[in-house]
C-alpha cells in the first residue's frame, strides 16, 4: 500500500508541471495563430484597400489562363515520374550492383541539384548542342521552351518519386515476399498483385506531398517565357507596376494548393479505409 501510495504522490506531482509547459506551447501556438492571421489580414486590406478594377478585369482571366498552363504541367510530368519512378525504385532494389549505381546517380543530381538550374541546363544547354541535335531529329523538341520544362520536370519528379517508392517498397516485410513466392507465383506477379499496393499505400502520403511541391515549384517555368500562371503574373506587373497582381497569383496559388491537399485526404482516406476498420476491430 505504501509502493502504491508513493507512486500515486509521485504522479500527482508531475501534471502541473506538464500542464505549464502546455500552457507555453498553447500561448506560443496562439501568438503565431495570430501573427499569420494579421498577416493575413493585413494583405487582404492592401487588396481591398488598392484594389484596381481595371487591372483586375484585364489580367485575371489571364492568370486563370496562366493557372491551367501551371495545371498541365504539374499533372503530365507527375504522371510520366511515377512510371520513372518505379523503374528507378525496382533498378535500386534488383539487386544488379551496376543497375543500382546508375539509378543512384541519376537520383542524386535531380535530387541534389536546384530545378531551377536543371530547366537552365536543359533548355539554354540545348542550344549548346544544336547540331548534335538537328543530326539526331531532336531540335524540335529541346527548341521549345515548354518541351525542356516538361521534360526537366519530369527527370526531377523521377528522381524524388523513385525515392519515396524505394523506402516504401522496403518497408514491406520480407515474408510477403516469402509468401508469395512459397504458393508459386513469379517475383513479377508477386510485385505487382502483393508487394506494390502495399508500399503505395504507405506513399501515399509522401506523393501527395511531392504534388504540393511540384504546383509551388512550377512557377519556375516562367523564367524560360512560359506564361504559366507566375509568368502571367509577371507580364501582368511589368505593364501595370500593380502589386496586387502577385497577390492575386498568391490566392490562387493557394486555393490550388489546399484543394489538392484536401482531395489527396480524402483519397488517402477512402484508399485505407479497411486499415482504420481493422484496427477499431482489434482495439
Amino acid at each position: 500500500m505504501e509502493s502504491g501510495t508513493g507512486e500515486t504522490t509521485a504522479a500527482m506531482t508531475r501534471p502541473p508541471a506538464a500542464r505549464r509547459r502546455w500552457t507555453r506551447m498553447r500561448v506560443l501556438g496562439l501568438v503565431l495563430m495570430g501573427l499569420w492571421a494579421a498577416a493575413g489580414l493585413g494583405a487582404l486590406w492592401v487588396v481591398v484597400s488598392g484594389f484596381d478594377a481595371e487591372t483586375f478585369a484585364k489580367y485575371f482571366p489571364r492568370m486563370l489562363s496562366g493557372l491551367v498552363v501551371t495545371m498541365e504541367l504539374v499533372i503530365g510530368p507527375i504522371a510520366i515520374g511515377m512510371l520513372l519512378g518505379l523503374l528507378l525504385a525496382w533498378a535500386r532494389l534488383a539487386g544488379n550492383r551496376v543497375v543500382d549505381a546508375l539509378a543512384f546517380s541519376y537520383m542524386y543530381f535531380f535530387r541534389g541539384t536546384p530545378l531551377l538550374a536543371q530547366v537552365f541546363l536543359v533548355y539554354y544547354g540545348a542550344g549548346q548542342l544544336r547540331p548534335q541535335l538537328e543530326a539526331w531529329n531532336l531540335w524540335w523538341f529541346f527548341r521549345e521552351a515548354w518541351y525542356c520544362v516538361l521534360l526537366t520536370f519530369t527527370l526531377n519528379t523521377g528522381a524524388y518519386q523513385a525515392e519515396i517508392y524505394r523506402v516504401a517498397i522496403a518497408s514491406v516485410p520480407k515474408g510477403q515476399w516469402e509468401g508469395a513466392l512459397a504458393l508459386g507465383l513469379s517475383r513479377r506477379v508477386a510485385f505487382l498483385k502483393i508487394i506494390l499496393p502495399q508500399a503505395l499505400i504507405t506513399a501515399l502520403r509522401p506523393l501527395g506531398n511531392e504534388v504540393i511541391l511540384m504546383i509551388k515549384g512550377s512557377a519556375i517555368a516562367s523564367v524560360v517565357t512560359i506564361l504559366d500562371l507566375m509568368g502571367t503574373t509577371r507580364l501582368a506587373f511589368s505593364r501595370t507596376f500593380n502589386f496586387d497582381v502577385y497577390l492575386w497569383a498568391a490566392v490562387l496559388y493557394l486555393i490550388i494548393v489546399e484543394t489538392m491537399r484536401r482531395a489527396w485526404d480524402r483519397m488517402e482516406g477512402y484508399l485505407t479505409r479497411h486499415l482504420k476498420r481493422a484496427g477499431d476491430e482489434e482495439s
